[in-house]
């Protein structure tokens, strides 16, 4: 076993409280953070959960009249802008002499050690001769500031000024230069300084963008029947079967029981598709030739578009489709060996919008709307998330000989995807951007995850070597919107956890300021009385085993789309936020769920136990109180439901005092992450199918067969008890069912002309009775119960 976390590491391990110096709150309504529409109005940020971080912006737009080369009798013109140290460069154009660049550049005035701006126009056709085309400068005090809502500053045209200021030089260029904050709308899309080691492709992938998740329905294909099947070898009547692909995904009906021509079926086959809708149905049929042999008989291919889309329980029509004759093997032109060919297939196909399309874990899931956006009700709620920095982030990779990390984060809520930029060569990055989500039920998660970006073009290695490079893991955060206070800002560092095949590791802490602000109270606590999903969830249920290929295939079809984007939000970090490997076997998650359980019934043991204490007469004060409320509850029944809910009224009362101070985390003691034995890590990591030699796997098994053996004795046992208690009136027994049907008899007779009083003060009395007037062997009843038979005696 591992040694256990001593006390220093265990608070590394734990939330921690911060004070970051948060902006003032002035709102915003085109910054990157995004927002949404309730009732016709426009949802914005206060932009007040971040650090106020000032750039300096240099927008440069184009430029006109530029000098040409007298040898080429052209120019290929390209702007730097520098700062101090600082250099930016845009893209060139060949032989232009009116070019457009539309690109800006952001420098950090934290880091700004000079006080010009000079922005030079420059020839790269005459590299290494005098390319100089003209510049502007621009002194640092004279920039203008901009505070949104200020519209954006309107760019002009100034004049190009030689090496000694003078304008004379032809040509002109049209430049905006202001002060902003990160609020900007043009900061997204910014170059800037302390990225500017990344070049190519690179730049790309280190902006901040907002992505939209695809929207999803699911597709239900309710296969009836077919008509007409002729296979190939006429001796014999087909059994046919149907399989149905729609992308990636396919499915098949069972094979028909009957040889016909004309089988049934009636099965369901559900999928998951993404508007725009750029795959097709293709449904086939076959005939199984043998075990080893399938033939198609007929095809058939059909847009997506042409179904229907059905937003509640209503019924659909169905439809018979043809089926073009496949694999018969007909010469084109030979008529007179052509077949007759007439079969067809009957449908029942819909676009069902009326479900919430599960694309993550349902301990997780972040949204619970049905896709159709008709029957979306409006937002109850706004979250706010200010993501601030990282503090302490371990080397991810090694560049130069040296370790590093390009670190940005990702967070996920409801259909909306938000990446911050990555901070270049940093292990303490600065991001402080803010976004917004419109929630819809707060019993819903949130979750982040820092990444360290390996997609830059430079020279950097993953610190664990392999092949292609991956986005790697940093850590992730979840918090659980029905934990938070309204109105309330929450400024937390998480610590950054992942559990490595060498154990849990600390990688780092993630600071956050969060608000959740409630628009209606009525209308959220209205909502915990209404059903947890849509209604056709609960109208039409889906199976386990539907459910688990349905969330696969949309967790897929997510990650292939957003991998569309620009830059792409690889697949790696889809899974990572998505929990994709959750279902996977793991005998640390299994020690963790069965603890989960025995805490829950923790308070049942405790009060069992001091229940025993009371009738032990271990205190006599307490149980002669406890015989006292006894015979006040008897003597005045109506007393009984008042006491029980004034009881847990007042528990409740008293637990407020020892309410969560703090949102949630990740708790390694729960996950029994701190002290995990290395071979259970080994086996959580293996891959599926396992790759471990044939010794480790049988040893895994042998092991996994002592669980599930312990797990099959306790559900044996419980089936036995339930198996007894049918045995009372089924007559396995006869005697015993004899004995319990006149003792039933009796006990009615007794308990009609006896009070209830009496007979409940009886009761009371003898379970209360002191331990002299005890027995230590089991009572009458249990000996009697456990001599009732159950369908043990029939098990093979």
């Amino acid at each position: 076993m591992q040694p256990q976390p001593s006390a220093a590491s265990q608070e590394d391990y734990k939330l921690k409280d911060t004070t970051p110096q948060l902006g003032e709150r002035w709102p915003h309504g085109r910054g990157h953070g995004g927002g949404g529409w309730i009732g016709g109005e426009r949802l914005t940020s206060t932009y007040d959960l971040v650090e106020q971080m000032y750039y300096l912006y240099v927008r440069v737009v184009r430029a006109k009249d530029l000098l040409v080369n007298p040898l080429t009798g052209s120019c290929d013109p390209y702007v730097e802008v520098k700062l101090g140290n600082y250099k930016g460069k845009t893209r060139h154009f060949e032989k232009k002499t009116h070019p457009e660049w539309n690109q800006v550049f952001a420098f950090a005035k934290e880091k700004i050690q000079s006080s010009d701006l000079e922005v030079f126009v420059k020839d790269k056709e005459m590299v290494g001769r005098d390319d100089y085309l003209g510049k502007v400068v621009f002194d640092m005090h004279e920039v203008p500031t901009r505070v949104p809502p200020d519209s954006p500053l309107a760019p002009q045209w100034y004049r190009l000024e030689d090496r000694h200021g003078e304008s004379k030089f032809k040509g002109e260029i049209m430049l905006a230069v202001w002060m902003g904050t990160q609020a900007d709308e043009a900061f997204p899309e910014a170059w800037h300084a302390d990225a500017a080691s990344v070049h190519g492709e690179g730049v790309y992938n280190i902006r901040s963008k907002v992505y939209v998740s695809p929207k999803l329905w699911y597709l239900r294909v309710n296969v009836i029947e077919a008509q007409d099947v002729e296979p190939l070898d006429r001796s014999q009547p087909p059994q046919v079967f149907v399989k149905v692909q729609v992308g990636n995904q396919i499915l098949k009906t069972k094979l028909c029981p009957v040889r016909t021509s004309n089988p049934f079926w009636n099965e369901d086959l559900l999928f998951v598709v993404a508007e725009p809708f750029e795959v097709q149905l293709v449904l086939t049929v076959e005939n199984k030739v043998s075990s080893s042999k399938d033939e198609v008989v007929g095809r058939t291919s059909q847009p997506l578009t042409i179904f229907e889309r059905r937003l509640d329980h209503l019924p659909v029509h169905s439809r018979w489709f043809n089926l073009e004759r496949f694999g018969f093997g007909v010469l084109e032109g030979d008529r007179k060996n052509e077949r007759k060919f007439s079969t067809r297939v009957h449908l029942r196909v819909c676009l069902e919008g009326g479900y919430h399309v599960l694309d993550e874990s349902t301990m997780y899931i972040s949204d619970q709307r049905p896709t159709a956006r008709q029957l979306w009700k409006q937002p109850i709620g706004i979250l706010e998330v200010g993501i601030l920095s990282a503090q302490g982030l371990l080397p991810m990779k090694n560049k130069d000989g040296r370790g590093t990390t390009d670190a940005y984060c990702v967070a996920k809520f409801g259909q909306k995807w938000v990446r911050t930029r990555t901070i270049i060569d940093s292990c303490s990055p600065k991001w402080n951007e803010q976004y917004i989500w419109e929630v819809y039920d707060p019993c819903t998660v949130i979750t982040l995850g820092v990444f360290d970006n390996c997609h830059l073009g430079g020279n950097e290695k993953p610190a664990t070597g392999g092949g292609a490079p991956k986005d790697l893991r940093i850590g992730k955060v979840r918090i659980r919107l029905s934990t938070l206070e309204a109105d309330k800002i929450y400024s937390h560092s998480y610590p950054l956890l992942v559990l490595q095949p060498s154990g849990l590791k600390k990688m780092g802490e993630l600071q956050l300021a969060f608000r959740f602000t409630c628009l209606s109270l009525a209308s959220m606590i209205y909502l915990y009385a209404r059903p947890l999903l849509p209604k056709l969830h609960y109208i039409h249920p889906f199976t386990v085993n539907q459910l688990d290929n349905l969330r696969y295939q949309a967790m897929n079809i997510v990650a292939v789309r957003l991998a569309r984007a620009e830059p792409p939000l690889r697949r790696e970090v889809v899974e990572y936020i998505l929990d994709i490997d959750s279902h996977m076997w793991s005998m640390r998650r299994s020690k963790a769920n069965f603890f989960r359980i025995v805490s829950l019934f923790s308070g049942t043991i405790s009060m069992s136990r001091w229940l025993g204490e009371v009738c032990q007469w271990k205190n006599p004060a307490t149980t002669i109180l406890v015989h006292i409320l006894y015979f006040i509850l008897i003597c005045y029944p109506e007393l009984i439901l008042p006491t029980i809910f004034l009881y847990m009224f007042l528990i409740g009362m008293w637990n407020y005092r020892y309410r969560p101070r703090h949102p949630p985390h990740m708790d390694i003691k729960l996950s029994c992450a701190e002290a995990v034995h290395p071979d259970e890590l080994d086996e959580e990591f293996d891959t599926f199918p396992t790759s471990k030699p044939i010794d480790v796997a049988r040893m895994r098994y042998d092991r996994l067969r002592s669980v599930a053996g312990r797990i099959q004795t306790v559900v044996g046992d419980i089936a036995t008890q339930g198996e007894r208690l049918q045995a009372l009136l089924s007559w396995r027994d006869p005697r015993a069912t004899i004995v319990f049907t006149i003792f039933c008899l009796i006990a009615a007779v007794l308990l009609y002309v006896t009070p209830f009083k009496l007979l409940a003060c009886l009761a009371g009395v003898f379970f209360f009775r002191h331990p002299r007037f005890r027995s230590k062997l089991p009572s009458v009843p249990s000996n009697f119960f456990k001599r009732l038979p159950s369908r043990a005696d029939s098990l093979l």
